[in-house]
């Protein structure tokens, strides 16, 4: 899977396109936290406003909307070219995983679902790594450019349980933050839900072989194909009762997240201690910092997905090797 980072002839596209592609999310990153401290003062101008009968004029507030104009475009330019570079990216890679996999398929043939591992799973694999890829290396940059700016205009506010400690907010987003999450990761081991998804593949794979063979084969009882899609039902009811429980717990701690900043910065809001501009500006930099550090969360169903591509290509190319062992 990983042949793609030491093969010469992909250096180029494995090094560079790696580079490129962390270079514009850095760049959306810096636009997002100029467009934080927009907020910060655009709030602060329409508090102005309505406190105070035209004490703000017009060509005060559409150039404030104008300035946002701007950060807008530019942040819509590039999340346009990553996308589009990114799709070629792992296109690429898709590419040296399917070379590599041609180029040993006499022998790879003669292990069961060989097809739909080429094909299925590479392409299920690059699109995942689309998704979780990019928003990875997001979290991170995100995470390192909001940290210093939520701890900045935190400083002296009451935070709820925390008092008037400089880290208390930060505190609070990484406690509920990592909470959450391992509260998720606990609930997807207790369901089994990597496992569930792998039988999930194979009881698939197995009954599409068959339907193939009936094409061409008439001896192929319909009971055999009856048998077959009996587990492919057994096994897509047990996924959706586990997934049930999952999302009870999911949906819940997400809806309990829209609140959490307002419950922290309570005792500041009360004590009407920071302006309008001041909350939204800190209220926004605690969700970046949040959602960075809930990435294992909300990629959950995603990575689950992943885990489960990653084991059935990884358990593929370990027959290979032995496939090719025995031959030499």
């Amino acid at each position: 899977m990983f042949k793609f980072f030491i093969n010469r002839n992909w250096a180029l596209w494995a090094y560079v396109g790696s580079f490129t592609i962390l270079i514009s999310i850095w760049l959306q990153v810096q636009i997002d936290v100029k467009i934080n401290y927009w907020f910060g003062e655009f709030y602060d101008l329409i508090q102005k406003a309505l406190g105070t009968p035209n004490a703000v004029t017009l060509d005060e507030y559409f150039s404030s909307l104008l300035v946002f104009g701007k950060f807008a475009a530019m942040w819509i330019a590039l999340s346009l070219f990553s996308a589009f570079f990114t799709s070629h990216f792992l296109f690429r890679w898709r590419t040296s995983m399917v070379e590599y996999y041609h180029s040993v398929f006499d022998k790879a043939r003669q292990i069961e679902g060989a097809s739909q591992r080429v094909q299925e799973d590479t392409i299920k694999f690059s699109r995942i790594m689309e998704t979780l890829g990019t928003s990875f290396f997001e979290a991170i940059l995100v995470l390192f450019e909001f940290f210093p700016i939520l701890m900045t205009i935190s400083i002296g506010l009451p935070i709820l349980w925390f008092g008037d400690w400089q880290y208390g907010l930060v505190t609070g987003a990484f406690i509920w933050s990592v909470g959450g999450t391992l509260f998720m990761i606990l609930l997807a081991w207790i369901l089994r839900l990597v496992g569930i998804e792998y039988d999930l593949q194979k009881k698939e794979a197995a009954y599409r072989k068959i339907l193939v063979i009936a094409e061409d084969d008439g001896s192929v009882r319909p009971k055999t194909l009856n048998e077959l899609f009996e587990g492919v039902r057994l096994i897509h009811f047990r996924s959706y009762l586990n997934y049930f429980y999952f999302n009870i717990g999911r949906l819940a701690y997400l809806q309990a997240n829209v609140l959490s900043a307002y419950i922290l910065i309570a005792p500041a809001i009360v004590a009407g201690v920071m302006t309008l501009g001041v909350m939204q500006q800190l209220v926004r930099a605690f969700g970046r910092v949040e959602a960075s550090m809930q990435y294992l969360f909300n990629s959950w169903p995603t990575l689950i997905e992943l885990a489960s591509v990653y084991k059935r290509l990884r358990e593929f190319e370990r027959k290979i090797d032995t496939l090719e062992e025995v031959r030499t």
